[in-house]
């Protein structure tokens, strides 16, 4: 199929103008394909990992490892959705070519995210998920993941703490989390 931009064009939720690759940390949030309750369960207060969930954090930590820009502050596994702060620094990026992007002059401009972006590193880690799980679950081509991901550009100090409190207490809010599909209201 051919990329059509009037017919395959997707509304964007990142900040319209704003360089993703750019120096910073940035809140995260991934959630799982229809929410579906993937990684373990919330068992008083704490996460427990399943072997899904368990493939999640090791890739998770893995992206620090694999990207040289790129450092993990704090961050949680929850049953359908990962909650993490992505520092994007300004360490030093191979240059040239790869083996999979050729030297070409007649190419079209690139869908998708800039080489190490925030889009970049989210959409890397979430293959690198999908087929280890697909090729465990034996369900080739399958969708772990929503289509999309939330971000936050943290600006401060005082916004990054909140974000760590938030990210640290949410086990301990499953009940009543929005992203629980079995939330009670208060």
């Amino acid at each position: 199929m051919t990329y059509d931009p009037k017919k395959h064009h997707r509304r964007s939720i990142r900040l319209k103008g704003y360089d993703y690759t750019l120096p910073g940390a940035y809140f995260v949030t991934m959630v799982t394909h229809q929410h579906q309750l993937l990684f373990g369960d919330i068992l008083n207060g704490d996460m427990a990992l399943n072997y899904v969930g368990h493939i999640v954090k090791a890739e998770w930590l893995r992206t620090s490892k694999i990207r040289p820009n790129v450092t993990l502050d704090e961050y949680v596994i929850m049953p359908n959705h990962l909650h993490g702060i992505i520092i994007i620094t300004n360490d030093e990026i191979p240059v040239g070519a790869t083996s999979w992007s050729p030297l070409q002059t007649d190419i079209q401009p690139p869908h998708g995210p800039a080489p190490h972006s925030l889009g970049a590193i989210v959409a890397g880690f979430k293959s690198a998920v999908t087929k280890q799980v697909n090729r465990i679950l034996n369900t080739p081509g399958a969708p772990l993941w929503h289509r999309n991901y939330y971000d936050h550009i943290i600006r401060n100090e005082e916004e990054w703490d909140k974000i760590r409190k938030y990210i640290q207490t949410n086990p301990s809010n499953w009940e009543t989390d929005h992203e629980n599909p079995h939330a009670q209201s208060l």
